[in-house]
């Protein structure tokens, strides 16, 4: 990455006086983390800042800085920067029309690691082999000569850790594991983290994840496996935090090409999420083609629809 994009973006952020922070819909850990370390900074700096999401972060990201200035509903859009983080497309920032209709004197900058999929902002900041979003933020505080505070670290470790699933996934490269080494140095708490972002599922929680194992199948001709959990499995007491990771988790299975696993939501939604570990397989592509997109090797989609089981098994309406 050209530190010189890094160079631009910094100098745009401090000659704003109105910032908006964007993360995307139903923000995961990298997304949240993202906009908690993008409002330390601003903080640092004394900027005034707005920090938005269509849908309240989880609660088990309760730990991270300015995590409690994150509002779902704006009034007003006169902010003169955006600061979109996580978001592949101007859909997934949920301010469409906002963006469409934004007046000259206002500037977008976007920061992520997906694949492209939407051009929409002034400047973009992209790098697609990155672990985390949270991993191209610490290369532009480096080359900004930002100073690494703890928040800013736990932060940026929580992205990367949430990401990779704690290092886990083929994501992971050196450069990420070098990074996370530098952020412990600077106060990041490893395990305090894990703690709260992997090892934190209730008994209802276990169950559902029982119940997505028990449904696996693979279908032998192209070696890909799927599960899928109804609105009736999940129920009153199941939300999105007990969920998260469960497509990783699953993707787990010896010597299958990849993993789908659907579920209805409470809104008449299906949510795909995808996974893969083959080197020769971009997932995204299959996302794609339902309407979604993502990672080479974690993608989602969500399309209308009902999960309804027959004699000869599930199927959608």
């Amino acid at each position: 990455m050209d530190n010189h994009l890094f160079t631009k973006a910094y100098n745009k952020i401090k000659q704003s006086e109105n910032i908006l922070i964007v993360a995307h819909e139903k923000p995961d850990g990298d997304a949240v983390s993202s906009a908690c370390a993008m409002a330390e900074l601003l903080t640092l700096i004394n900027k005034k800042f707005t920090i938005f999401t269509a849908d309240t972060p989880a609660s088990q990201f309760d730990y991270l800085p300015h995590v409690e200035k994150f509002i779902n509903h704006l009034d007003r859009f006169d902010y003169d920067l955006i600061i979109a983080l996580d978001c592949a497309n101007k859909k997934r920032t949920s301010l469409s029309n906002f963006i469409e209709n934004k007046k000259s004197n206002q500037y977008i900058i976007e920061i992520d690691h997906h694949i492209q999929e939407d051009d929409y902002a002034d400047l973009t900041i992209r790098e697609d082999d990155a672990a985390s979003t949270t991993q191209v933020l610490y290369k532009f505080i480096k080359a900004n000569k930002i100073k690494i505070n703890k928040n800013i670290a736990n932060c940026i470790l929580t992205g990367i850790i949430t990401d990779t699933a704690n290092f886990f996934y083929p994501n992971t490269s050196p450069e990420t594991i070098n990074i996370a080494s530098k952020l412990m140095a600077r106060g990041a708490k490893l395990p305090q983290i894990v703690e709260k972002t992997w090892r934190n599922k209730s008994l209802a929680a276990m169950k559902i994840w029982g119940k997505a194992m028990s449904r696996l199948t693979i279908n032998p001709k192209y070696n890909f496996a799927t599960t899928l959990l109804t609105e009736e499995d999940l129920g009153k007491d199941i939300n999105d935090d007990d969920l998260e990771g469960i497509a990783g988790f699953l993707s787990n299975l010896h010597d299958v090409k990849g993993l789908m696993l659907l579920r209805e939501d409470k809104n008449g939604w299906l949510r795909g999420s995808l996974r893969t570990a083959d080197p020769k397989i971009n997932i995204s592509k299959v996302a794609q083609t339902l309407g979604g997109g993502g990672h080479i090797k974690a993608a989602g989609f969500k399309l209308k629809g009902k999960i309804q089981e027959t004699t000869n098994g599930w199927k959608i309406i």
